[in-house]
């Protein structure tokens, strides 16, 4: 798939780069960092004009998390009813409320393995849209910066740069991952502690 996107982007050039970073954000799998890389290295080739192309590839990629965050936001009644009386859905919430501009700038470019479902949890739990564009923003002109600037350095060698990036995005996945899941064991285990001794103290007072 994506040797066929990247032969249609020289074809069709800029506007087809903005098109499928769009389509990237609403959660389809048709490898945007790839392109972002490529479009970079097309650049430097001639290809393509790089300011023209990371403008419309920030605007592309913008509207589409635009439009996931909107979705979270429009699910969010019914996800209110359905996990509403869940203790950990409620922690998550507040987690998310805390860490949010965080966690939404890294996925654009660092973790974007989980940028959409962080997209939904944003308009989900509703967290206000005008600091979900901003971190958004810089976090998407972080990753057409960087990404595109090294395949413009980079030049012929750009797929080799592409699968460092991915290798290197999986391990750090793999860390968030890990890290959560230790996260959310020491929650279980703090919340159990405490409903035990406040067993144990309506116990003694009983007596």
């Amino acid at each position: 798939m994506s040797e066929f996107l990247l032969t249609q982007v020289i074809n069709f050039g800029t506007p087809l780069v903005g098109l499928i970073l769009f389509l990237g954000a609403l959660g389809f799998p048709i490898g945007a960092s790839v392109v972002v890389i490529a479009a970079g290295a097309f650049s430097q080739q001639g290809i393509l004009n790089w300011p023209g192309t990371a403008v419309i590839g920030l605007i592309g990629a913008v509207i589409g998390d635009m439009l996931s965050f909107g979705m979270g936001y429009f699910a969010k009644d019914w996800a209110q009813r359905r996990f509403g009386k869940s203790l950990a859905w409620r922690n998550a919430r507040a987690s998310f409320q805390q860490r949010a501009g965080l966690a939404i700038f890294l996925t654009r470019w660092l973790i974007t393995a989980i940028a959409i479902p962080t997209n939904l949890i944003a308009g989900g739990s509703g967290y206000k849209f005008s600091r979900f564009m901003a971190y958004d923003i810089a976090g998407e002109i972080m990753w057409i910066g960087l990404y595109g600037g090294l395949g413009y350095l980079f030049g012929s060698q750009w797929e080799l740069v592409s699968e460092f990036i991915s290798n290197f995005g999986g391990l750090i996945l793999g860390l968030v991952i890990f890290g959560f899941g230790i996260w959310q064991a020491w929650n279980w285990q703090k919340q159990n502690k405490a409903k035990s001794y406040k067993n144990h103290s309506e116990g003694v007072e009983g007596l």
